[in-house]
């Protein structure tokens, strides 16, 4: 009965591993927005703790100021947890390949990992499974480090063109103010390549907030412009 649930633990093992490669993968190199589960449980797990405090503040700039660490937390989260369940499924895989007990497995398969070579098995099977695991530590770390400009690049192409408004919109954008200032300084030749500008800009925005959907939880740094907003306004300047 021992052996048979260590061979149940290595196929358990075996599901967790190609689950969690599956969701590094659909999250980072796939260019599609791919929904995972493992992603969608880390960041609600995330999410939900942020906005029970944020409706705890009622001054907007701390609120703000709150969950503007949403993003960023979620996504060291979500690397942690590729890592964590990394180190269970391999442990798992390893348990009946080494026949130790469990809390060595996880030792082999943390040392693994994470290439710390602080555990080792003679057994030629772990060792095929110790060179997949660290082999799976580097690329994970890897991508996750090449995932951060990418992020970071969109993040700040979406940003550019909203602080770029609030001299011709106000803070926080507002449509009418748009048109009106525009009149003011008879400037209304120039809306446009102004309109032509946030049509490039949606174009992008859609191309990255789908392929990366953690983009939409980074908020501007001020508090008082918002992507959301901003372009609600520049479709109102338009419409009018």
């Amino acid at each position: 009965m021992a052996e048979l649930a260590r061979w149940m633990g290595f196929v358990f093992g075996l599901v967790i591993v190609v689950a969690t490669f599956s969701s590094v993968v659909g999250t980072i190199v796939l260019p599609k927005g791919l929904r995972s589960r493992i992603s969608y449980t880390v960041w609600r797990a995330i999410h939900q703790p942020f906005m029970a405090v944020a409706r705890r503040i009622r001054r907007y700039e701390s609120k703000d100021r709150l969950l503007g660490l949403l993003g960023p937390v979620s996504l060291l989260a979500l690397l942690g947890a590729w890592l964590l369940l990394f180190v269970l499924g391999y442990a798992l895989v390893l348990l009946p390949l080494t026949g130790d007990d469990f809390t060595t497995a996880l030792r082999l398969a943390g040392s693994s990992l994470f290439t710390l070579g602080l555990a080792s098995s003679p057994r030629e099977g772990a060792t095929v499974v110790t060179f997949v695991a660290a082999a799976t530590g580097l690329v994970v770390v890897a991508l996750q480090i090449g995932y951060l400009p990418t992020i970071y690049g969109a993040y700040n192409r979406r940003e550019t063109l909203v602080n770029m408004l609030e001299s011709r919109a106000g803070e926080p954008a507002w449509g009418v103010e748009l048109l009106a200032r525009e009149q003011l300084i008879g400037g209304l030749d120039s809306l446009g390549p102004f309109f032509a500008d946030w049509e490039r800009w949606a174009a992008d925005l859609t191309e990255s907030h789908v392929n990366y959907p953690w983009l939409l939880s980074f908020r501007s740094p001020y508090p008082l412009r918002s992507w959301v907003v901003s372009l609600l306004a520049v479709l109102d300047a338009a419409a009018l």
